[in-house]
């Protein structure tokens, strides 16, 4: 009679070990979470739960309070889906592709010469040709009260403040 208790009591004890059975959290147990302070996931004590519901816990290691977040699991890489070798690419046509064409088109017709220098304290008008310091040369498309332009530069469009 003693040996099967033990025996039962060894198997229920590596079954929750292995997670084949969810042991009922109370506050004061420990379990891992990921840690707002640490960054990474370690032993936290539960501090405080609504119904069956982990809610607060403590770091065990720098003693943070924080809420209850869920280790997260590692979810397996992605396969690249091969496709035919026959098979034709299609060409990607988004916003980028469309202001780099805008730009090349109208950059052919400025002259970087009459350019302004930007400056975040300045009027601009559309169609105005802008020097930036970063982005480089562009071009004033619209303009939005009380302080914001939109301007075309080789590698987009940007949002800038100004004064208008």
């Amino acid at each position: 009679m003693v040996f099967s208790f033990l025996g039962v009591a060894l198997r229920r004890r590596t079954e929750l070990f292995k997670g084949r059975m969810k042991k009922n959290l109370s506050a004061g147990d420990v379990l891992d979470a990921r840690c707002t302070r640490c960054r990474v996931v370690t032993n936290h004590t539960i501090i405080a739960m609504v119904e069956d519901k982990v809610v607060r816990v403590q770091c065990n290691t720098c003693n943070g309070v924080h809420n209850y977040y869920a280790p997260v699991e590692k979810r397996p890489a992605r396969t690249a889906v091969q496709k035919e070798a026959g098979a034709p690419k299609r060409a990607r046509v988004g916003r980028q592709s469309a202001a780099q064409a805008e730009w090349e088109e109208l950059s052919r017709s400025v002259d970087p010469g009459a350019a302004i220098r930007y400056e975040m304290g300045r009027g601009y008008r559309v169609d105005d040709l802008v020097q930036h310091p970063v982005f480089g040369l562009g071009i004033v498309k619209t303009t939005t009260r009380p302080n914001k332009m939109e301007v075309l530069f080789e590698g987009g469009v940007k949002l800038l403040r100004c004064t208008l």
